[in-house]
């Protein structure tokens, strides 16, 4: 990857058209499953968003496998997908902004307490 690639994201955008041609190849109901989580998994991104590739080329395998398994999709991510989406999201370490700002007041308040 170069320094351009990394600047104006488009890293990122190769990625996700990759993900993107995956995902088409799965039954419909993985399709609706991925649009919706690939919105909702943004608010675990850092500042750039990088964190979460790596996640979610772990959850485009693991949709992949389990369609050709024949799984249903709910027997993989569950009844609510924002339940999935946490749990893998906090088990990989992304923080939602809100995770941040509590971790930034509690470094605060200890510095202060401390003193």
């Amino acid at each position: 990857m170069n320094l351009y690639d990394k600047v104006t994201g488009n890293d990122m955008n190769k990625l996700q058209k990759e993900y993107q041609l995956r995902i088409e190849k799965l039954p419909t109901e993985y399709q609706n499953t991925w649009r919706t989580l690939n919105q909702e998994i943004w608010k675990f991104s850092d500042f750039t968003g990088r964190n979460l590739y790596p996640i979610l080329e772990g959850i485009v395998g693991l949709f992949e496998e389990s369609a050709a398994e024949g799984v249903s999709i709910e027997a993989v991510t569950g009844d609510r997908i924002e339940n999935f989406i946490s749990e893998i999201a906090h088990i990989e370490g992304a923080k939602t902004y809100r995770d941040k700002l509590r971790d930034q007041l509690n470094k605060n308040v200890k510095k202060k307490v401390g003193r």
